[in-house]
């Protein structure tokens, strides 16, 4: 018994969501930084505010993967998800280009960001779920394709309604309308696009998932453990909390001792630190015998994960602090770097902003046609190969932007995001679709949850340091924020050659 195999236009719908679901994303990576130094932040405080997005998405996104695993209704197992995120995000969407203050903004941003994750995360288990695995590559290649449309759009709107007389400056703490307008339209086209994919598409239940799985070639063996294996797993588990809390209690001191940025208690306490509570709750249960629970079943899970998951960690890890130190840093670079203002009123700053949405709407631009090239490349040679190449040239684009002299539309806007473009494809698409394969039915949206967490703690990593870099070793020009994310990239590609995806899974509860 098999998958049955889909149509491009039924794999087109079940994507379909993805273009809303990256508007979002884009009017958020694009504009927030914008919206925050707007209402009052300084440059050096830009990432300390970035830091609810990636916290909220450490939490959510596996819990919400772990339920949809668990989850079957009349709506379906992963539709129910993707319909409740869209509904606040598209509010939140509405509400965050009116904030009044910086603190509503934070705030809105961690709603956003929230509702965005609970669509987003069972998106990736859902082409898992829906698509023999010769199709999976497509099917991730379909996101890649609607992700780098959406995101082309969104992040143009502000120059496409300022061409229709839309204001784009505004008074000292004021939003502009051509900012505010942008986010209205996302908002309206998240809940639309993922509407369409609840209505168009088709999910498999539980039972016919199971019955797929029997048929596989590779088999998850499924362990069953004693007693006595929860109560050493619990001391294990005890020992290295107890480990993590004393590292985040001695580095807190460091912090607190010379005075450094108050942004590195979000790594000591929010990141080290929490993650010994967790281990130490886990240990304490296990020990007691209390192991007939989800989180106890998401620690072990997190602790037995697939080698390739593990592989692939390092490599998502510096993929993703470079695009977080893209997304925070590139507008303010560009406006100081390049044009030489911080004035947040003046129109050369403004005029940087834009140049900034249009460099973000040209990497997706191009990263929509690289995502159906790199399957190419990939069979001809290898997907890590592939994606070495794909990340060594987005290393190179953003590295490229310290260099220029002159804002030209194609050395400005063109030039460096054409290798940021292919590398975006990339990381959208391949390490899914190498992933996919080497996970269970019953546990996909868990460990494509689980999966984002090399996504999110890299963005915590980028929120915590990289102020304090720039500030300490660079005399807070953003630039060189860029500068860091293009060789974490280049590192990030070279690291992919190290992978080995032919590996046998061993799946515990």
């Amino acid at each position: 018994m098999e998958k049955r195999k889909l149509s491009f236009w039924q794999i087109w719908n079940m994507s379909f969501g993805f273009l809303g679901i990256q508007m979002g994303f884009a009017l958020q990576n694009s504009n927030v930084s914008r919206i925050f130094q707007t209402l009052g932040a300084n440059i050096d405080d830009i990432p300390i505010l970035w830091v609810a997005a990636p916290m909220t998405g450490l939490i959510i996104q596996p819990i919400i993967g772990y339920f949809s695993d668990r989850t079957w209704t009349k709506l379906g197992r992963r539709k129910p998800y993707f319909l409740a995120g869209a509904i606040l995000a598209s509010a939140a969407l509405f509400i965050m280009p009116n904030s009044p203050v910086l603190w509503f903004a934070a705030g809105m941003l961690w709603i956003m960001d929230a509702s965005i994750n609970v669509s987003m995360e069972p998106f990736r288990a859902f082409v898992g779920d829906n698509l023999p695995e010769k199709q999976r590559t497509m099917g991730f290649a379909m996101q890649s394709f609607f992700i780098g449309i959406g995101a082309y759009f969104a992040s143009k709107l502000p120059l496409i309604f300022t061409h229709f007389g839309v204001q784009n400056t505004a008074p000292l703490g004021i939003i502009p309308d051509s900012v505010k307008y942008s986010f209205y339209f996302g908002g309206v086209v998240f809940i639309v696009t993922v509407l369409w994919t609840v209505i168009t598409s088709k999910e498999y239940s539980p039972e016919e998932l199971e019955a797929f799985e029997k048929h596989k070639e590779t088999t998850f063996t499924k362990e069953e453990h004693s007693a006595e294996w929860f109560v050493t797993n619990g001391k294990s588990h005890l020992t290295k909390g107890i480990l993590f809390l004393i590292v985040s209690a001695l580095f807190s001191v460091v912090i607190y001792h010379y005075d450094l940025k108050k942004d590195l208690y979000v790594l000591a306490l929010g990141l080290i630190g929490l993650g010994g509570l967790a281990m130490l709750v886990s240990g304490m249960m296990q020990k007691n015998n209390t192991t007939d629970n989800g989180f106890v079943t998401i620690m072990n899970d997190f602790q037995f994960m697939p080698k390739i998951m593990k592989q692939l960690a390092w490599v998502q890890f510096f993929s993703w602090f470079a695009l977080f130190s893209m997304w925070i840093y590139t507008t303010l670079a560009v406006t100081q770097h390049i044009y030489g203002t911080t004035d947040t009123t003046s129109e050369a700053y403004n005029t940087g902003a834009n140049q900034v949405g249009e460099m973000f709407a040209n990497y997706n631009l191009i990263a929509a046609i690289a995502a159906f090239l790199l399957p190419v490349l990939a069979k001809y040679t290898s997907t890590k190969f592939t994606h070495f190449i794909a990340l060594v040239c987005g290393g190179l684009g953003l590295i490229s932007i310290y260099f220029i002299q002159e804002p030209t539309v194609f050395m400005m806007e063109w030039l460096p995001m054409i290798g940021v473009g292919i590398a975006w494809a990339s990381i959208l698409s391949i390490p899914y679709a190498m992933l996919s394969g080497s996970l269970p039915s019953n546990k996909m949206g868990y460990y494509m949850g689980v999966f984002n967490f090399f996504i999110v703690i890299p963005q915590l990593v980028a929120a915590s340091i990289l102020g304090f870099l720039v500030s300490k070793f660079f005399n807070s020009e953003p630039i060189y924020a860029l500068l860091i994310g293009g060789v974490s990239m280049i590192l990030a590609g070279i690291i992919s050659l190290t992978i080995n995806d032919e590996s046998k899974i061993i799946i515990n509860e």
